[in-house]
């Protein structure tokens, strides 16, 4: 499966940029949307810029993404050995 996130562009350098994603920045390749500016959400997938998208569709984007893994930490059984130990009264 693969996966695209949304990141800001901060800054810009020709077909080359960095994004911010939560405070990570990331190189990319902005060659596939050329008209990308500092300010603007791409979709950003394994380096490269694949679109624009405004900032309510980041959030959203980010929210589902919180959800997902939330629901995956919920079912997701604990490793060996990591039993919890009820501390007694």
């Amino acid at each position: 499966m693969c996966l695209a996130v949304p990141a800001l562009l901060v800054e810009l350098n020709g077909e080359e940029g960095v994004a911010d994603l939560h405070g990570n920045r990331l190189p990319v390749n902005l060659q596939l949307v050329p008209d990308a500016r500092p300010g603007d959400w791409l979709l950003i997938h394994a380096g490269f810029a694949i679109g624009r998208l405004d900032e309510d569709e980041a959030r959203e984007t980010f929210a589902v993404l919180a959800e997902l893994q939330a629901a995956q930490r919920a079912t997701a059984p604990e490793p060996a050995g990591s039993a919890r130990q009820e501390t007694p009264p």
